[in-house]
């Protein structure tokens, strides 16, 4: 998996640079995926962080097993989707923590989050457990595609 992430990290910040925010409430994972992708610098965990027009990508995390918080969570990513200095941003959203029994599916997490009703954004779920890595590279690199085509 090491040899994976390596080459995404080529991916993404070996020729230009591409900022890309990751957000999402306490406890969906966010640390984890960072430490999972093992990017050679030092995580630090961040609660409340402004937007910059530089950003080309938004990852949010979501905790795809609290279904009771799904509201709230609808609530800090529609927010990111009115930030007009994120209106080109493409979104991926990790619905994280697959592996726990509760876990929302794909279908559920999109119908939750009602991004079916969004025009004009491009955004992607992936199922996700960033404990074991899993959906990671998948996600990566579907944020990779569409970034790299603008």
């Amino acid at each position: 998996m090491g040899s994976t992430f390596s080459r995404l990290r080529l991916l993404f910040f070996g020729t230009k640079p591409c900022r890309i925010l990751m957000v999402g409430l306490d406890n969906a994972g966010k640390t984890t995926i960072l430490y999972k992708l093992k990017l050679g610098e030092v995580v630090t965990t961040i609660p409340t962080i402004g937007t910059d027009d530089t950003f080309k990508a938004v990852i949010f995390v979501v905790d795809s097993a609290d279904r009771e918080r799904m509201d709230e969570v609808r609530t800090e990513l529609n927010t990111l989707f009115d930030d007009p200095e994120l209106r080109e941003a493409k979104f991926l959203v990790f619905a994280n923590k697959q592996d726990l029994p509760n876990a929302m599916t794909t279908a559920e997490v999109i119908k939750a989050l009602e991004l079916h009703g969004l025009r004009n954004r491009e955004w992607y779920v992936q199922p996700s457990n960033a404990v074991t890595g899993e959906g990671l590279v998948e996600g990566l690199e579907w944020l990779h595609s569409v970034v790299m085509k603008n």
